[in-house]
C-alpha cells in the first residue's frame, strides 16, 4: 500500500474530547472519527487492526468447536418480554417501533433470540453440545459515554452461546471458552488477570472477567499475594472487622447532639472529635418500589452489586428528594432509629459495634453513643461492603491488593435461566423433555484494541503488537525527489510485498520529519529508512518501534532480514 493513495488523516493536536491515551491516540493516528457520542467510525488503519483481532477471535472459536453465524440486530420485543429482561433490562435498551406500532429493540445482547433459534431447531440431545457465535454491532445507550472506544453506545462484540444436556457438559463448554479466551488475549499480547465476577443482568451462577490490566480502566479488581485468587471488588467476599476501640468518649451514652449544618462523615467527624469507624452512614434506596435503609460504616463504601444481588431486586436506585420528603425523611441527617416501616439491612460489620454515631433523622442532629444490637432494629445483616487495599484474602492467609483495568472479556454459565423462561428443551435417551443448559461469553472487539492501547504506548504514539499492527512495516524514503532512493524504497517494497508481508510505502511530498513523527504515531512496528547512505553504501537503516533498536544493513539483505522478524 502506498501512503499517498491511503486515507489516514493523522492529526498533530490531541483532539480535546479525548481523556485517556487510546480515545488520543486512535483519533490522532487517524483510525476513528467520531460520528455522535459514544459512536465511531473506523477509518481504514483502524479497520485493518479490528480485522486482524476478529481473525484471532474466529480462529480460536473455530478451534474449540464454535460455529459462525449471524443474528439480527433488530429484536422483537415479545421474546425479551418473554425472557422477562423486557422491563427490567433498564435505560440502556434502545427501543423502537415498527410502522405497524409493533415494539422492537436494537440487541444489547442476544441470548433471547440465539435461544429462540436453538429452540425451534434443536429437538434431540443428539444435537447436542452446541457452540454458536457471532461477531457484530451491539447496542447499549450508555447514559454516560465516555474514553472513546472504552465505553461506547455502539460497540462491536464478539458473542458465542453453549448449548449443552447437563451439567457436566456445560462445565466443559465453560472450560473450552476459558482456554480460548486465554489463548486470543495472550495472541493479541496483552497483560491481564482473570477473576470472579458478578452475573449482572447477563444471569447465571457463575462468571470470570478478563481484565486488562490499566490505570485508566473502570474496572477494580483484588487480587492475593499468597494465591490465586482474583475477582472484581463487586464480587469480593468481605471479612467482617471491629472497629478500634474508642479513645476518648466524650458522650458517654445515647444522647441527641446537635450538629448545625454537617451532613458529611468527613464534617460530623472533625465536630465530634470522632474517627469515622465508629459512624453509621444510614443509605435510603428502593429497592423494586420498597423502601429500605441500609446501614454501613463511615469509613466504608457501599457495594451496590451486592445489595442489589442480597436483595434479588430488579431495579434499585438511591431514594430521590420526594421520596424522602413524603416519608418524613430528612435528608443528610437520616438515621435508623425510630423507623417503624422501613426496613433496616446492615453490613456485617454493624452488629460488632458497641458505640457509634447516626443521624436523628431531625435538621441538624445526630444521635451519639447509641449501641446497635440494642438501639437498632436491624432486620438483616450481611455483607455489603466494597473490599478495601490490606484486607485479608477470601481464600487463605494472604493480604488483598487492588489494581484497575478495562474489561475486554467475560463468560458465564447461565444454566437454564433462558431455557427455562422460553421453554427450549430436547429430548434425551429415554424420551423425556429436559431443558437445555446454557453459557455465554462474550469479548469487546474494538474495546480490545482500545485496551491494546493503553498498555502500547509512548510519548510518540501507538506500539503495537506484530500479532494486530495494521502493516507489518513502514518504507520511509528521505527524498521522494530523489530518483535513486524512490528505485531503491520500489525494489524493496516489492521484494516484502513478495514476501508476503504487509508494507506501507511512504511515498508522499511531505519532509522526512512528518514521515517519521506518522511511522511512530500510527505504530508500525519496523520502520526501513532509505536515504544517503542507501545511495552512497547501498545499506538502509531498519528501526523497531518495539524497542528503538535500529541497525544498518544492505539493501540485499533486507528481505531475509526482515522475513525473519516476522513470522506469517
Amino acid at each position: 500500500m502506498r501512503a499517498s493513495e491511503y486515507f489516514a488523516p493523522t492529526l498533530r493536536e490531541i483532539p480535546s474530547e479525548a481523556e485517556i491515551p487510546s480515545h488520543q491516540l486512535l483519533l490522532k493516528a487517524g483510525m476513528v472519527r467520531k460520528a455522535a457520542a459514544g459512536i465511531y467510525t473506523y477509518l481504514p488503519l483502524g479497520y485493518r487492526v479490528l480485522e486482524k483481532i476478529m481473525k484471532i477471535i474466529r480462529e480460536e472459536m473455530n478451534k474449540a468447536g464454535g460455529q459462525e453465524l449471524l443474528l439480527p440486530i433488530v429484536q422483537p420485543a415479545e421474546i425479551w418480554k418473554e425472557s422477562g429482561r423486557w422491563d427490567v433490562y433498564g435505560e440502556e435498551m434502545f427501543r423502537l417501533k415498527d410502522r405497524h406500532g409493533r415494539d422492537f429493540c436494537l440487541g444489547p445482547t442476544h441470548e433471547e433470540i440465539i435461544t429462540i433459534l436453538v429452540k425451534s431447531e434443536v429437538s434431540s440431545y443428539k444435537h447436542l453440545p452446541l457452540l454458536l457465535y457471532q461477531i457484530q454491532n451491539k447496542y447499549r445507550d450508555e447514559k454516560r459515554p465516555r474514553f472513546g472506544l472504552i465505553r461506547g453506545r455502539e460497540f462491536i462484540m464478539k458473542d458465542l452461546y453453549s448449548f449443552d444436556c447437563d451439567e457436566e457438559g456445560m462445565r466443559k463448554s465453560y472450560e473450552k471458552m476459558y482456554q480460548a479466551y486465554v489463548n486470543v488475549f495472550d495472541r493479541c499480547g496483552l497483560n491481564y488477570k482473570i477473576v470472579e465476577a458478578d452475573t449482572g443482568a447477563i444471569g447465571g451462577n457463575k462468571s470470570h472477567e478478563f481484565i486488562a490490566l490499566a490505570d485508566t480502566g473502570e474496572a477494580e479488581i483484588v487480587y492475593c499475594d499468597a494465591c490465586d485468587y482474583a475477582a472484581n471488588v463487586e464480587v469480593t467476599p468481605c471479612k467482617p472487622t471491629p472497629p478500634k476501640a474508642v479513645e476518648s468518649k466524650k458522650y458517654i451514652k445515647k444522647e441527641l447532639v446537635y450538629t448545625p449544618d454537617m451532613k458529611s462523615i468527613e464534617e460530623i467527624s472533625q465536630f465530634l472529635q470522632i474517627d469515622p469507624q465508629h459512624m453509621i452512614k444510614s443509605l435510603i434506596y428502593v429497592a423494586d418500589g420498597e423502601l429500605i435503609c441500609v446501614l454501613i460504616r463511615g469509613d466504608r463504601q457501599i457495594n451496590e452489586i451486592k445489595l442489589k444481588n442480597e436483595l434479588g431486586c430488579n431495579n434499585l436506585y438511591l431514594a430521590t428528594d420526594e421520596e424522602f420528603f413524603n416519608n418524613n425523611l430528612v435528608k443528610g441527617y437520616v438515621g435508623p432509629i425510630g423507623l417503624e416501616d422501613i426496613k433496616i439491612i446492615a453490613d456485617l460489620e454493624i452488629p460488632l459495634m458497641d458505640y457509634a454515631v447516626v443521624g436523628a433523622n431531625k435538621e441538624d442532629y445526630h444521635y451519639v453513643g447509641i449501641n446497635p444490637k440494642e438501639d437498632i432494629s436491624i432486620y438483616e445483616a450481611l455483607d455489603l461492603r466494597i473490599v478495601e487495599e490490606g484486607e485479608p484474602c477470601p481464600n487463605c492467609s494472604g493480604i488483598l491488593h487492588k489494581t484497575r483495568g478495562i474489561e475486554v472479556g467475560q463468560i458465564f454459565q447461565l444454566g437454564d435461566k433462558y431455557s427455562e423462561a422460553l421453554n427450549a428443551l430436547y429430548t434425551d435417551e429415554k424420551g423425556e423433555n429436559k431443558k437445555i443448559l446454557m453459557g455465554c461469553y462474550g469479548i469487546g472487539v474494538s474495546r480490545t484494541m482500545a485496551a491494546i492501547i493503553e498498555q502500547y504506548n509512548d510519548k510518540d504514539g501507538i506500539i503495537w503488537p506484530l500479532s494486530i499492527a495494521p502493516f507489518h512495516v513502514v518504507i520511509i524514503p528521505v527524498s521522494e525527489k530523489d530518483e535513486k532512493m524512490m528505485n531503491a524504497a520500489e525494489k524493496i517494497y516489492e521484494e516484502l510485498n513478495n514476501l508476503g508481508l504487509e508494507v506501507m510505502l511512504d511515498d508522499r511530498d511531505e519532509r522526512a520529519g512528518v514521515k517519521f513523527k506518522d511511522a511512530d504515531l500510527i505504530g508500525y512496528p519496523y520502520r526501513i529508512t532509505v536515504g544517503k547512505k542507501t545511495v552512497t553504501d547501498n545499506t538502509v537503516d531498519i528501526k523497531s518501534r518495539l524497542n528503538g533498536e535500529e541497525v544498518t544493513i544492505n539493501i540485499n539483505e533486507v528481505g531475509n532480514y526482515i522475513k525473519s522478524l516476522i513470522k506469517v
